[in-house]
This record gives C-alpha cells, sequence and structure tokens, in this order.
C-alpha cells in the first residue's frame, strides 16, 4: 500500500503546487499536514506564509483522495489486511455502549477509502475521528476526536473509558496527551519491549488473538470504575 500512496501524493502534488514532487518527505507515522507541508519546503514551492500552505492543505487532500480513488484496486492488491484486523473490529463494536473510529495522519476521504478496500468501513464512525489533514499534534487530535464522540453520542468518554489502539511510540505518547489508555500492537516498526518501554499500557505481538485483545481492552476500561 505504501507504493500506490507515494504514486498517489506524486500525482496529487504536482496538481496542487503546480511542479512536480521531487523529493519525498519522510512519510512513517506521520500526518498528512505534516507530510505536505515538508513537501512544500523541500521542493521549492514559494509559501511565503503559514496560511498559504494552510491553503493548499485542503485541495491537495482532495486532490490525494481523487489519485487514490482511481488506484483502488491497486490499494486492494498491493496492501495487507493484518491478520485479526476485522475480527478485532467486529468483536469490539459488539461490546456494550462501544463506539470505534480512527485516529490516523491520513485525511478522511484517504482514510474511508483504505478501509473500504478492505471492508473494514462498516465498524467505524467516521464522524467521530481525527485526521492527519487538521492542523494538531496527535495528542490534541485525540482530545478532539473524543470530544465528537461526545457531542455525537451525548455521552462523556473519559480515559479509562477510551482506549487508543496503536503500533508506534508517538501514538503510546499521543494516547498519554490526549487523556487516553494505549493498547499498543506490535505491528509496525517498533518491537513489544520499545512499546513497553514507552509507557504503553497494555501490549499485544499482533492482533491474531482476538479473546486476548477483548481482554486487554475490558481490563483498561474497567481500571477507571
Amino acid at each position: 500500500m505504501a507504493r500506490v500512496t507515494r504514486a498517489a501524493y506524486v500525482e496529487a502534488f504536482a496538481a496542487v503546487a503546480g511542479r512536480p514532487l521531487i523529493q519525498l518527505p519522510q512519510m512513517a507515522g506521520r500526518s498528512e499536514s505534516e507530510i505536505f507541508f515538508d513537501a512544500l519546503a523541500l521542493n521549492g514551492v514559494d509559501v511565503r506564509a503559514d496560511s498559504e500552505a494552510e491553503r493548499l492543505l485542503e485541495p491537495f487532500s482532495a486532490e490525494l483522495a481523487t489519485a487514490l480513488q482511481t488506484r483502488r484496486d491497486e490499494l486492494n492488491t498491493q496492501g495487507q489486511l493484518l491478520p485479526g484486523a476485522a475480527e478485532a473490529l467486529a468483536a469490539v463494536a459488539k461490546l456494550d455502549g462501544a463506539v470505534q473510529s480512527v485516529l490516523t495522519g491520513n485525511s478522511r476521504p484517504t482514510a474511508v477509502l483504505k478501509l473500504c478496500a478492505f471492508d473494514l468501513d462498516g465498524f467505524v464512525d467516521f464522524d467521530i475521528g481525527g485526521y492527519g489533514s487538521e492542523a494538531y499534534p496527535k495528542g490534541t487530535l485525540l482530545r478532539v476526536a473524543r470530544q465528537r464522540a461526545a457531542e455525537k453520542h451525548g455521552v462523556t468518554f473519559g480515559e479509562h473509558a477510551t482506549v487508543y489502539v496503536a503500533d508506534s511510540p508517538r501514538d503510546v505518547d499521543a494516547a498519554r496527551i490526549g487523556g487516553a489508555r494505549s493498547l499498543a500492537v506490535a505491528s509496525g516498526r517498533a518491537s513489544a519491549t520499545e512499546l513497553r518501554d514507552v509507557g504503553a499500557d497494555a501490549v499485544l505481538p499482533d492482533l491474531a488473538d482476538t479473546a486476548a485483545l477483548m481482554t486487554l481492552i475490558t481490563q483498561l476500561t474497567d481500571a477507571g470504575r
């Protein structure tokens, strides 16, 4: 999926910036807005004020979603669904009062496309998510997403009622800043040891064991009762 995403970035950047994307910034673990602002600087786009860069972000996100839409079949064939991911989402959806969304570096249209490619979108409330096209640090974005959930569902989602399932030290830190519990999954670049060392509340090697995942989520949410 990374190769497909890079190709879409190249196409979208050229359409919005008016010049080719020669140098692609580091993408792993970063938000769409961070990547785009760095790409402007690295590729010599004359943005004289922060407001000008922000003005270009929305059309870039729209162009990126369009470029990915034309590559939807490639998302499915070149991407990889983590073992147990669909089963995990289905199991959590059955918990009484559970609401699932995403906190992602992708924009909302891109997140929808990627989850739709693997038929995971039916488990997710995209209205309350936090997205990389929003100019917030991830910890702040988590608080924003939780407030959206509270306003939509009329329920206060406190620290012990919110579990952030993620795979990087940066996400563990975002959970702490955003006032949520962190359940780290060592399915990315970080090892289980690294995730424990940065303070994850719980760690799993992967999502294959649905029962273990559900046990940890229950323990984390029961801890504050």
